[in-house]
This record gives C-alpha cells, structure tokens and sequence, in this order.
C-alpha cells in the first residue's frame, strides 16, 4: 500500500492536476499563436505550482517509504507528470514566492526515486502505457481532451503489439529455425505485427493534428531534473521493438549508431526491459541461423523452407511498421505542422531534444534499417534479404 502522501498525489494527479492543464490549454487554444504560452493563465499556473508542489515537498520529507518497485515507479511518474507539466507550461522558478522551492523539491524526490530504481529521474512512456494503472476505468493523463486519450490508447496497443511480437520471436531462439513450432511463433508474431499497422493507421485517420501537436506533444520536451536536461518520453521506450530489430537481424548491437540508440533509451525503460533488451543484444539474429543453415543441408530439415518464408514475411511486417511511422505518423503530426507555423528550427519541438531535421534524419536512418532498404553509405541486411529469398525461389 503507497503512504498517505503518496496517495494524495496521486489522487490530486488524477483529478485536478488534470482539470488544471485542461484549463490552461483551452486558454492556449484562444491564442494567435498558440505555441506562445509564458504569460498566459498565470494565476491557474500558481495554482498548479503550489498545490502540486506542497504534496511533493510533504513526500520529500516523508521520506524513502521502501514500498517497493511499484509504488515507487507510479510515483516517480507522479512527480515527473508535476515536472513535465511545468515544463510545458513554461512555469519558472520566480512564478510564486514559493515556486522555487517546490520545483527544487521535485527535482530532489525525482533524483531520489530514479537512482533508487535504476531509471531516468522523470516520467517515461511506461507511467502513461504499460503501467498506468486506471481506476474505475480511468488512467491517468495530462489533460481531460480527447486527442491526448486517444493518442495514449492507440500508443498503448501498438506497445502491446510489439511486445507479443518480440515474445514469440524470443521463443523461437531456442527451438532452432527448422523447428515445427517455430513457424507459430512466427505466425503469431506477424500477427502483432499487422496489428500495429493496423492500430497506426486508426490513429492517422482519427488523432486531430492542431490538438496533437499544440496541446498533446508539449507534455513530452525535454526538461531539466537537478542540473541535467533530460530528453522526453518516448512511445518507443520499451525493449519489444528494439527486441524486434535484434532477434530478426535487421539492426546489429555491433552497429555502432544502432547500439548508441540502445544506449541513450536503456534508462528510460523499466529494469526488466532493461534485462531483456541486453539479453537480446548477445544473442545470435534469426536471420544469421537461416543464413547459416542455407549452407547446410542436413541442419534445414522439413520445415526450413516453410518457416523462412514465414521468416521473410515477418521482416516485411516490422519493415512496414517502421516505413509507416515515418512517412505518415511523423509527417503528419510532426513534420508539417511544424513547417506549417515555422517552428523547425526550435529545439524542443521534439521529445529527443535536437532541431527536427536532425531527428527526420535520424528516424530515417533507423527505418531504413528495420526495412532493410537498399541505401547508398548505410550498410542494411539488403542483400541477406535477396539471398534468402533467392533460395526459396530456387526451391520451387
């Protein structure tokens, strides 16, 4: 059981943290500009200054409660949704005659916390998908408006749908490429697959652009913690989809931009993922062990043939979800909006940090990657990709 302080913050985080924000967006959405937020809603602003802040400043005192990695984490995100939040909102530490103080004390309780449990010292994508834990058939969430709950939920199935797909790809290591089951294990994992696609392509059509972009995406910039800035959450701060790419064979831990990816996000993912993801970064790809049996007759068996072609179909699928992302996900919600109020030189338009072009660029290398695209200067499993599929054609 969370401590009664605990508690209050959470039960303030649920319910008027939220009309808070709520009211400070509808005030943003009657801007020309509305982007320009630091003078605006100043007394709602001191409101969410000080009635978070004194619930924080109360557990600071309180005390390490040791109630366990739970209740530690969900409060970690209490505290990171108060910091973030000031964040978007653009409140300083000469708000309120106190405001200083309580931002000081967020940033305490939130190093306290993160090096306690072995994670970032704010909110990640974890405290608003995998484990935000609703009551009475509510989670938790920044805002009361519609965009950001339904951003929240197709974010959350699509982390489900990875995280099935990279599970069954996990089973499949010890059963060897030839094995019967391996093909459900693939099956099911292409499944996931098509249902992330699936799920993307609601929220293209359903997410509202203007509300995405000026009222849902500003909770996720990068904000300083003590003396360090760290990058915002992100919805791909989990190990199924980086489990995905490595057991597939499609990005290598010894590629030395993929494993710096891999080492920017490990903090800001739950230690068990943490876990598993560097398990996964030692383990021999799926795509090597077919490659390698290629040679070997004897080591193919019945179902060779049968489950690379399942194999293929899979890679297909992860590639797809990653072209997606990029060219319609990222663009519509990221990309042209930005170029539309001439906002892509500021570095804090995405939760990474970087001016945009750099971050495109960077998205742009990673799908190439998972899609296996033939490009000039970037070394991707092309060409393993053809050779398999230039066996199976022989084949028939």
């Amino acid at each position: 059981m969370a401590s009664k302080n605990a508690k209050a913050l959470d039960d303030w985080t649920r319910s008027r943290f939220k009309q808070l924000n709520t009211d400070l967006e509808q005030l943003y959405s009657e801007l020309a500009s509305p982007e320009e937020v630091t003078d605006v809603g100043v007394a709602v602003k001191l409101d969410l200054v000080e009635e978070g802040g004194e619930l924080i400043s109360a557990l600071l005192s309180e005390g390490n409660t040791d109630e366990g990695f739970d209740s530690g984490f969900e409060l970690l995100g209490n505290v990171g949704f108060f910091m973030a939040a000031c964040r978007r909102h653009e409140i300083q530490p000469d708000l309120g005659s106190r405001s200083a103080r309580y931002l000081k004390d967020a940033s305490a309780l939130s190093l306290q916390l993160g090096a306690s449990l072995g994670v970032v010292p704010r909110f990640a994508s974890a405290h608003l998908e995998t484990h935000n834990r609703a009551i009475g058939g509510q989670y938790k969430c920044f805002t009361q408006l519609p965009a950001e709950e339904l951003f929240i939920e197709y974010n959350t199935r699509g982390v489900f749908s990875f995280i099935r797909a990279s599970e069954a790809l996990l089973n499949c290591l010890p059963l060897g490429v030839s094995h019967p089951i391996t093909f459900d294990l693939l099956v099911a994992a292409r499944n996931a697959l098509e249902e992330v696609v699936e799920n993307n392509n609601r929220l293209y059509e359903e997410l509202d652009t203007h509300d995405f972009f000026y009222h849902v995406r500003p909770y996720y910039k990068p904000h300083t913690v003590g003396l360090r800035e760290y990058r915002g959450a992100n919805a791909g701060d989990f190990a199924g989809i980086n489990a995905i790419d490595l057991l597939l064979g499609l990005c290598r831990a010894d590629d030395a931009y993929y494993s710096q990816l891999l080492v920017d996000k490990f903090l800001f993912m739950r230690p068990e993922d943490q876990l598993i993801l560097r398990d996964c970064m030692r383990r021999k790809s799926l795509m090597d062990e077919f490659l390698l049996d290629l040679t070997n007759e004897t080591n193919q068996g019945k179902y060779f043939q049968k489950n690379l072609t399942e194999f293929l179909m899979v890679c297909n699928a992860h590639g797809a979800t990653a072209v997606q992302h990029h060219n319609m996900l990222i663009n519509k919600f990221i990309e042209r909006p930005a170029a539309q109020a001439g906002l892509e030189d500021k570095t804090d338009i995405t939760a990474s940090g970087p001016p945009l072009d750099i971050m495109l660029r960077g998205l742009k290398m990673l799908c190439d990657l998972r899609s296996a695209a033939q490009v000039e200067g970037l070394e991707t499993r092309y060409e393993d990709i053809k050779r398999l599929e230039q066996f199976l054609n022989e084949q028939i």
